[in-house]
């Protein structure tokens, strides 16, 4: 029997087409296992050879920019994407960031985290970076160089230095990068969480108006005490 390395669920569903209905022995990974699983493809009633299984080999979303360093690595995010349905921490051969155009936001309320909602046209045209790793936020490299270039360098700042009180996030959601005033509620330095380490607040007033505090699309945002970068949502 025939084997074959998939590269995506396109060249899944042609190679289904040549099957005639014969059995199929698919070769799985399940965590660090390996496990081969034979399945016998049915027809559908458009007469296709077909699996019954739910392949997914691409994920997108929204999400904001924490930081640009000097070699042009960003980090974004704020947390990794996880699968919708399994809550696992997704594995990545590779990524593209894109240039996005917010279309609408949503205001969040109790019950309800509100998000923005954003246009991303897929051409070459709007492609600012790749994306090279999904760990506890994604990190990549800026292609576009001339992205950041009339913004002014900021140090990080340690755990230790990080304080309670007044604070202030960057963020784009009137459509272009302002600061917003928030306030750090608790910090926790010992967080199993890398990502879980502050608590924070909205208290400025223009920014309530608009989101109602921090909705989806906003993971990612740049937290700034004191002239440094504190953490990120």
């Amino acid at each position: 029997m025939e084997q074959r390395r998939l590269q995506d669920k396109k060249e899944l569903q042609t190679i289904l087409k040549t099957t005639d209905g014969t059995d199929v022995i698919l070769k799985l990974r399940r965590d660090s296992e390996y496990l081969e699983v034979k399945v016998k493809p049915v027809r559908s009633k458009k007469n296709n050879c077909m699996l019954g299984i739910w392949v997914r080999d691409n994920a997108q979303g929204l999400g904001t920019v924490t930081f640009l360093n000097s070699d042009s690595r960003f980090g974004a995010l704020g947390h990794g994407i996880h699968d919708t349905d399994t809550n696992a921490l997704m594995e990545i051969r590779n990524g593209r960031v894109y240039e996005t155009s917010i279309r609408s936001i949503q205001k969040g309320i109790d019950g309800n985290p509100g998000g923005i909602e954003g246009i991303i046209v897929y051409n070459r045209y709007n492609v600012l970076g790749k994306i090279d790793k999904n760990t506890s936020s994604l990190v990549g490299e800026v292609e576009f160089k001339n992205l950041f270039q009339d913004t002014d360098p900021m140090e990080i700042m340690q755990t230790d230095e990080i304080k309670k009180g007044d604070a202030k996030i960057r963020c784009c959601v009137e459509g272009k990068v302002k600061e917003y005033k928030i306030r750090i509620t608790k910090i926790d330095k010992h967080t199993r969480e890398e990502n879980k380490g502050l608590e924070i607040e909205v208290t400025d007033p223009k920014l309530l108006e608009i989101t109602g505090g921090i909705i989806q699309g906003m993971s990612g945002t740049p937290i700034i005490q004191n002239g440094k970068i504190a953490g990120a949502v």
